[in-house]
This record gives C-alpha cells, sequence and structure tokens, in this order.
C-alpha cells in the first residue's frame, strides 16, 4: 500500500506529493506500516517499538485512527514489533535506506487464543500471594505508594463468566506506606477513621469482556461509610498450578478513586496553594484465586 502511495522516491521529493512538506534529514529514511485485523479493517492504537540492530529502542508508539505507522529513522537495520490486546504479536525486520521510503505493507495480525477461565464455582482470594496497592501524590512532586497487608475476598464464578460476582473485605487499619507517623495519620479520623469504618468493601456482580484478556468488573466499593460505583479495569492472565499442584487463577487489575467522593477531604495547602495530598489515588491490584475447599459446583 505504501510503496504504491510513495513510490521509491525520496520522501517530500515530489512535488505536491503527500509528504512534500515533510523535512527529512540527509541520513534518514521513513519507514511504515498499516496494522489490520484478520477482516482487514484497521487497529487503532496497537502499540509498535523499533529496535535497531543491537537490540536498542529507538522508537515506539501507537498506531493512528487508520492503523497507520510512520516515522522518520536514521539509516539503518530496524526490527519492528506490533501488539495489540486480542491479536498475537507481529515481529519483522526492515532496512531503511539513506533518503528513501521502506515499507512493510499491511501487516495482519492474528486473533490470540483466549485464556482458559477457572472453572465454575466457588473460589477465594489468596492473601498470600495477591496484593491491594494504591499510590497517591505528594506535594505536587513525590508519589507515596502503600497497600493494604490483610484482606479477604471470594469469587463464585458462574457457567458464564459474565454472571459471576465477587466479595472483598480489606482491613483498613493495615494500611501500610512504610512510614509509622503517616500510616497513624492515615488511619485517624482525618483520613479512615478506622474506629468507624474498620473495613473497606467491594461487591461486584457485573463482569463485562472487553475483548481478548480484558474485562470490566464494576460494583459497589464502600470506603469511609460511602458507597460509590467504582469499574476495575481488569487484565486476566489464565490458569496455572501452584508449587503443590493446586490450581490457581490470576489477574491484575487497576482503578483510580477521587478522595472527595467518600468524604475524605483532609487537606492542608503548601505555599503557592500547593496541596499536600492530591486528590486522586490510583489502586492496582495483582491477584491469584484458588478454588474453595468444597465450592466447586
Amino acid at each position: 500500500m505504501f510503496d504504491r502511495l510513495f513510490g521509491k522516491r525520496a520522501p517530500g521529493a515530489g512535488r505536491g506529493g503527500p509528504l512534500a512538506g515533510l523535512a527529512v534529514p540527509s541520513s534518514a529514511g521513513v519507514l511504515s506500516c498499516r496494522v489490520l485485523d484478520p477482516v482487514h479493517e484497521p487497529v487503532r492504537q496497537a502499540e509498535f517499538v523499533v529496535t535497531d540492530a543491537v537490540g536498542r529502542k529507538v522508537l515506539g508508539g501507537e498506531t493512528d485512527p487508520y492503523g497507520t505507522v510512520l516515522a522518520t529513522v536514521p539509516a539503518g537495520e530496524y526490527r519492528v514489533a506490533v501488539t495489540s490486546e486480542g491479536y498475537t504479536p507481529y515481529h519483522g525486520s526492515a532496512v531503511v535506506a539513506e533518503g528513501e521510503h521502506r515499507g512493510l505493507g499491511d501487516v495482519l495480525l492474528q486473533v490470540a487464543p483466549q485464556p482458559e477461565l477457572p472453572e465454575p464455582g466457588d473460589w477465594e482470594i489468596d492473601p498470600l500471594h495477591s496484593q491491594i496497592g494504591f499510590t497517591a501524590r505528594y506535594i505536587g512532586l513525590a508519589r507515596i505508594h502503600g497497600r493494604f497487608n490483610s484482606f479477604a475476598g471470594a469469587v463464585r464464578i458462574a457457567e458464564r463468566m459474565e454472571h459471576s460476582a465477587m466479595h472483598v473485605v480489606i482491613d483498613a487499619a493495615s494500611i501500610d506506606t512504610g512510614v509509622q507517623m503517616r500510616d497513624d495519620h492515615l488511619r485517624s479520623g482525618d483520613f479512615l477513621d478506622v474506629g468507624a469504618f474498620p473495613t473497606l468493601e467491594f461487591f461486584s456482580e457485573r463482569f463485562v469482556h472487553r475483548g481478548g484478556s480484558r474485562w470490566a468488573v464494576t460494583g459497589a466499593l464502600t470506603l469511609h461509610g460511602v458507597s460509590r460505583t467504582v469499574t476495575l479495569d481488569t487484565q486476566y492472565l489464565g490458569l496455572g498450578n501452584g508449587l503443590e499442584g493446586e490450581t490457581r487463577g490470576a489477574c491484575r487489575a487497576t482503578t483510580e478513586l477521587h478522595r472527595e467522593d467518600f468524604t475524605l477531604t483532609w487537606q492542608t495547602l503548601l505555599a503557592r496553594g500547593i496541596a499536600a495530598v492530591g486528590s486522586s489515588i490510583s489502586i492496582d491490584l495483582d491477584i491469584q484465586i484458588v478454588p474453595k475447599a468444597g465450592g466447586r459446583s
């Protein structure tokens, strides 16, 4: 496609050509391709990485709304990797000459096999191999990382995954940022007020498949006595066996919370009005589940 479009002349060389206004250094060339799905529709926002002959990353980014990659690179030999959720990765190579356009043509991505889903029945979160972490902004510059050390959860896998449900209970007092004074403040009435609200709870009955290994798990999060609807952007990692041969399922999930939504409104302003603690909190979960004893249907 691109060779037909641009021909073999130097980019921008043709008067009125598609790249007529593009200034390309004399030691560089243009590398391009178009990324398509199995029915030849453009794959937008596919990730691509271009590396040189010794494996160093030269550039990376996402395809445009038409599935196109178009980049100016120094003359040389390159490897091109293209990935997109739900598709098998593509790996190709190209030699770009000075003042020339090297088109890889149409890169056709194939649908990746879907990971096996957990069997229907009752499963539980393994806290020893799971983590519930968070990240918050501090004084507008640094980031504070923390986690909750004590939690439990159950997942009921339905015959259709979309009809599954989960319930997670977190011990609010188990918050841990690695600084005792800060953790004591987070447990106080200024923030979590663990005396009045000893737990955080998340309950969901809505599992929506977003394609590939991506799922949206939507439910009610109760924090500081307030319940709000929260969606976990979840990547299902599949099934495996533990050290004792037990079946395990794993996933990663992220979401973003706003403190004001849960009446966590304590704030101190520093010089020039900078907030000591940011209003948004990023939540990151790494979860493993195991079958509950006697829980298989």
